[in-house]
């Protein structure tokens, strides 16, 4: 069967069906045009992720890789998919850091997959970077995207700030954050393909949505070095209230690519945002 046979009957849309036989056959688009025929083992595990897209499943997770960043790094159903949202979020920070070296700290909570803690080494090769989750699942999956990427992170296993050394409060020099922000009463809002195969525990922070980000708000001044910066993703509605809850810092809420509010961006000491 012809690589164009495959797409027509696949009942996908066009782009990812393409994607889908790219991952497969590991074939880029000119070289899938180019080809005659595909080989019969890969039609049929092609078939098979076809069927699996169809019944909902995310198209990421099926290719099994996700560029964010200047990474390109494994994805599955132990972690969140890495979205344009949260790669933003990491362009946001690296342009806000000033001089970086050995002394410098770096800290992602909530880490999942490692993107962003692994893009900030990569942007900062120099520096010390922690990542904390409290799902084991996800953080094999983040051991596993730095060991594909060759890039030093400190995977740390605990709740928040919890696993942190302590010798560190005081000093931390950035703090990002991608935290569960959905609440439990949204769950029917939810596109079905995040609903039913994304990690609810990544997801989901509580009746309000807002209890994890109450949490981050309670620790994130204290382990914060003077002019030190955080960046953490909320929900598009929680704007009004993320300012109250940072309201030790310096902060401003900025909105995402589509103009939604998305993030709060606070710094300790020193303003945030000139």
């Amino acid at each position: 069967m012809t690589p164009a046979d495959l797409v027509r009957t696949s009942g996908l849309a066009d782009h990812e069906a393409r994607r889908l036989l790219t991952a497969v056959t590991g074939r880029d688009a000119a070289a899938l045009t180019a080809a005659a025929t595909i080989d019969p083992d890969d039609a049929a595990r092609f078939t098979a992720l076809a069927a699996r897209r169809r019944s909902g499943e995310p198209l990421q997770y099926l290719e099994g890789t996700v560029d964010f960043g200047p990474l390109r790094l494994v994805v599955d159903g132990r972690a969140l998919i890495p979205r344009p949202e949260t790669e933003y979020l990491w362009e946001m920070a690296v342009a806000a850091m000033g001089p970086t070296g050995p002394g410098t700290v770096l800290v992602d909570l909530c880490t999942g997959s490692g993107n962003l803690a692994l893009a900030l080494r990569h942007a900062f090769p120099e520096t010390r970077v922690l990542a904390t989750d409290i799902d084991a699942a996800a953080l094999s999956l983040a051991k596993e995207n730095a060991a594909g990427t060759g890039l030093d992170v400190e995977f740390l296993e605990g709740d928040l700030f919890a696993p942190l050394p302590r010798d560190l409060m005081g000093r931390v020099d950035l703090i990002v954050a991608n935290p569960p922000y959905v609440a439990a009463g949204d769950l029917a809002a939810l596109p079905s393909e995040v609903r039913d195969h994304e990690p609810a525990g990544a997801l989901f922070a509580g009746p309000t949505g807002l209890e994890v980000l109450e949490r981050i708000a309670d620790e994130a001044y204290w382990w914060l070095g003077v002019g030190g910066w955080l960046f953490c993703e909320i929900g598009e509605q929680q704007g009004e209230r993320a300012l109250a809850l940072f309201s030790g810092l310096d902060r401003e809420i900025r909105p995402d690519l589509t103009g939604r509010d998305r993030y709060v961006v606070a710094r300790k000491g020193a303003p945030c945002c000139v």
